[in-house]
């Protein structure tokens, strides 16, 4: 294990779990890597309220934060939705810390500035709160659903601030209607890697992999909020993350020998996200790998490589982790921690036939949220045999591995005979809002217990 730690930024510490034995012929390495990083608390030690920018965890020159709400006609089925939509950007904007950079942006088949408009950010105080939550009176339900231009429009915003911390926070109650698919994929490809962005869909009429997938290419959180009341709380925790983080841009380098293949790297903890195809290549046969804004947590990664073959005895270097932070005045990236992924090849058959607890673990866990989302696409297309396979399956790993969250959830889309062997029968009525809430956290993992 490696960390570094430097007065700007917080310590960030690697750990990496596996089973470095080989049998002869051998050529698959795993690795597990935990990132943790520590500064202060969630907020670095600073309050809520009464800071300056110059006052932010570790010298940071701040955040800025832009809350996309959905305006379109819908969200007065019923009238509740758009009053509760309302009151809990208004517990979003009281959640900010006093001297973060924010604005509120209505979003129809176009997308408008709510508040504080003129291509402009707020700075969070008393006055500027009181001032947008006032603005929020102002909006009302009418038009389409064109995601892409609110999302452009945040980043409009969000790219005139001169902060460390750009964040998104998006709410919609339904299908991205007023714009073509390859439209909402261009705005996320032109402003991934620019700020990071949690969404959330109320109620039942959104489309669970649209709203996925924006999380996933900003690198935020996804979730469902089915009862629009829950929504204020929600929103008070999105934002207090967001005010937690400490650190932006923050990237998993990986290096490797000549010779070594990179099959996949990809996050899977606290969920499974997919990393491989979003490397960009950091010199020599190293490349970055993005994995967004930091405060005090704790993720882990799976790489696996595939090495050249060796005989028995021998060793190598199978991959060298680092985490990287650029520099905004385009000087050289600060490493903040490293960890080594080694490849030795035994004839010892114990040695080299064990899996590592943390690799086992999340092979699950990555598993798990695949048959999750085949075993209900198989459910929603008539494929009955394939859903009850595939969610028996999902039932089977949920419970072997404690996730005691997931079990719950597949328990209201199957009646389980024998979650040990998976055995399930498929519900014959499911309530809506159980399959997409199933759906949309099927990537939620547990940690190994340790």
């Amino acid at each position: 294990m490696a960390n570094f730690s430097k007065s700007n930024v917080p310590q960030f510490s690697v750990e990496v779990y596996q089973n470095e034995y080989l049998p002869e012929g051998g050529r698959e390495v795993n690795g597990i890597i935990t990132v943790t990083s520590t500064g202060g608390g969630t907020t670095g030690g600073v309050p809520l309220t009464g800071a300056t920018p110059s006052q932010l965890p570790g010298g940071a020159t701040g955040a800025a934060v832009v809350i996309m709400v959905d305006c379109s006609g819908s969200m007065d089925y019923p009238p509740t939705k758009m009053r509760n939509a309302r009151d809990a950007t208004a517990a979003a904007i009281d959640t900010l810390r006093d001297g973060t950079s924010f604005a509120v942006v209505g979003g129809t088949h176009v997308a408008k500035e709510v508040y504080p408009g003129n291509g402009r950010l707020a700075v969070a105080d008393a006055q500027t709160k009181a001032q947008a939550k006032e603005a929020l009176r102002r909006l009302s339900a009418g038009g389409g659903t064109a995601i892409g231009t609110w999302l452009r429009l945040a980043d409009r915003l969000l790219g005139a601030a001169d902060v460390e911390i750009r964040h998104g926070i998006l709410l919609t109650d339904g299908r991205n209607e007023h714009e073509a698919p390859e439209d909402l994929r261009a705005a996320l490809d032109a402003c991934a890697g620019r700020f990071t962005c949690d969404a959330r869909g109320v109620g039942t009429d959104w489309e669970v992999k649209e709203v996925t997938a924006i999380a996933a290419a900003l690198l935020g959180t996804a979730d469902i909020v089915a009862d629009p009341s829950g929504l204020a709380a929600d929103f008070t925790q999105m934002m207090e993350n967001a005010m937690g983080k400490e650190v932006a841009d923050v990237a998993l380098r990986l290096w490797t020998p000549v010779g070594v293949e990179i099959k996949f790297v990809k996050q899977v903890a606290p969920t499974v996200a997919e990393l491989t195809d979003r490397r960009t290549e950091a010199g020599p046969r190293a490349g970055d790998y993005p994995t967004g804004s930091w405060g005090d947590e704790s993720r882990d990664y799976h790489v696996c490589v595939q090495v050249p073959e060796a005989g028995i005895g021998q060793e190598m270097l199978a991959a060298r982790v680092s985490l990287i932070l650029p520099d905004p005045a385009g000087g050289a990236p600060q490493t903040l921690s490293q960890g080594l992924v080694r490849a030795v090849w035994t004839d010892d058959m114990v040695a080299s036939t064990s899996i590592n607890p943390q690799v086992a673990h999340y092979t699950g866990q990555a598993e798990l949220a695949q048959v999750i989302q085949q075993g209900l696409d198989a459910r929603k297309s008539g494929d009955f045999d394939g859903a009850t396979a595939k969610l028996g399956r999902a039932v089977q790993l949920a419970s072997a591995s404690g996730n005691e969250d997931t079990a719950k959830l597949l328990s209201k889309v199957v009646d389980v005979v024998d979650a040990a062997t998976g055995t399930v029968r498929l519900k014959a009525k499911v309530a809506e809002a159980d399959e997409m809430t199933l759906e949309t956290r099927s990537t939620k993992t547990v940690r190994v217990k340790k």
